[in-house]
């Protein structure tokens, strides 16, 4: 089922499930509010008759002169038992025969005609027995006192309920036409809400395909706003990606195919005798060069790939900043004595004295230094630079050179695969410094010098006390 169908079939099990509840409490509220507004009509018609009532006895009592009458003989009194109509009154005498009513048969001595006693008990009609067979047919009974005994008010709840019906029926429909307008109203709203999802599953679907230069952004608010743009922003980057793989292996087989078209080339030349002498021995030399350098550049390219994809090869831990620099000298002193440059070392002020350390591979890193400082002495003129120090609270490496500094139009493309300046070698030396640094949780950048010369940066978070 389609989540818009979803969403649709909960909302309108919820609204009738809302709506049932509602109207089951409205009900019984109408119920106990008519009630209770009948018994208290009940109760101010009682009280105003027992009134009525005990202004008689007492006008029956002023008339009999010196003799002290309690009462009237109830039996001969005349009382109006007014009521409102559907209000049946009962007046009965402290034993609890009933004397008068306002019902339309009269009493016949001392029965009653009322609708639950059978003819042949009119004779008999007691109070207690008309109550309870009231409030058994769902009467609402009121007794009050009065000075000739009882005076019962009675009123059939069937009134009560059929006008709480009546009421109850056109809430109902009210209700109904409310749920209703809600349910059309959810309809609209939920197929908005859903219609920026069903365009992300479209642009989903060519993600899938790996069409993702034709992927769009949906425009939509809140979480799902978040969620296209997030789409839309990894396709860019998958994308990006998908060039750049494509630029790789492309760029990696021009680079293979030209040693191995030389070393084929002079293999063929010296098996068919074209190279004899000493020119077989120089052929034999540029094979031997050009399979080094085909194994220099495999090896980068399968550490870059590592690098890439493996968390194994890379083991971190604590390492100190000086260490590293100086090793890197160490390593990096035969080249630049054949090259006659000069490297000098330059620490921040207050830097020196302290022990500065950063989270990596150690020998990763010193790897990334070692590519940094050649590519350094390729083009240096006469000196390079190695400036430590602390930038951000963050350690900071500089390795600058005395050179033509970097082209413009290659600054952005520089620690690229496969990217070289007009000496350089592979291409992939300054792609794996920068792969392992950003490893290590740092940033590199290069730029070129005020002064002149070219000035690669970089920058890592400090270790944490005795941690690795």
């Amino acid at each position: 089922m389609k989540l818009l169908h979803q969403i649709n079939l909960a909302f309108g099990l919820l609204l009738i499930v809302v709506l049932g509840v509602t109207a089951i409490s409205i009900h019984f509220v109408l119920m106990d509010h008519f009630i209770s507004t009948q018994k208290q009509e009940l109760r101010s018609i009682g009280t105003s008759m027992a009134s009525t009532l005990a202004g008689q006895s007492g006008h029956f009592t002023a008339a009999a002169g010196s003799v002290a009458v309690t009462a009237a003989p109830l039996a001969s009194m005349n009382v109006a038992l007014a009521a409102p109509q559907g209000v049946e009154v009962y007046l009965a005498d402290s034993k609890g025969t009933v004397l008068q009513n306002n019902r339309a048969v009269p009493l016949a001595g001392s029965a009653v005609q009322a609708p639950w006693i059978s003819q042949t008990t009119l004779t008999a009609a007691n109070v207690n027995t008309i109550t309870k067979a009231a409030k058994a047919d769902n009467y609402l009974v009121n007794v009050s006192a009065v000075p000739q005994g009882t005076l019962t008010l009675m009123t059939p709840l069937s009134k009560v309920r059929a006008v709480e019906q009546d009421l109850l029926g056109r809430l109902l429909i009210v209700l109904g036409i409310g749920g209703a307008l809600a349910l059309l109203l959810s309809l609209l709203i939920t197929r908005k809400l859903i219609r920026p999802l069903m365009k992300l599953r479209e642009e989903l679907k060519k993600v899938r395909e790996r069409q993702f230069g034709e992927v769009g952004l949906v425009k939509a608010g809140g979480e799902i706003g978040a969620v296209a743009r997030t789409v839309y922003e990894l396709a860019g980057e998958l994308e990006r990606h998908n060039r750049a793989q494509k630029q790789f292996f492309q760029n990696a087989s021009h680079e293979l195919k030209t040693p191995l078209m030389s070393i084929a080339g002079y293999a063929e030349g010296i098996r068919d005798g074209v190279f004899e002498g000493e020119n077989s021995r120089k052929g034999l030399d540029i094979i031997l060069s050009e399979s080094g350098r085909l194994t220099k550049i495999v090896t980068e390219m399968t550490l870059l790939a590592k690098l890439d994809s493996e968390e194994d090869i890379f083991q971190t831990s604590s390492v100190s900043v000086r260490e590293i620099v100086t090793e890197t000298i160490e390593r990096i002193n035969p080249l630049l004595a054949a090259k006659g440059l000069e490297l000098r070392t330059a620490y921040q002020e207050g830097v020196q004295e302290q022990r500065l350390t950063v989270s990596a591979d150690r020998d990763k890193l010193l790897q990334a230094l070692l590519n940094i400082v050649s590519n350094a002495a390729r083009y240096a003129n006469r000196a390079i630079v190695i400036e430590v120090g602390i930038e951000g609270g963050q350690v900071s490496l500089a390795v600058a050179d005395d050179g033509k500094g970097f082209p413009e139009s290659l600054l952005p493309h520089l620690f690229h695969r496969f990217v070289k300046g007009k000496d350089g070698e592979t291409g992939l030396g300054l792609a794996i410094s920068r792969a392992i640094v950003e490893r290590c949780g740092g940033r590199i950048a290069a730029g070129n010098r005020a002064a002149g010369g070219a000035v690669i940066s970089l920058n890592f978070p400090p270790a944490h006390p005795g941690g690795a």
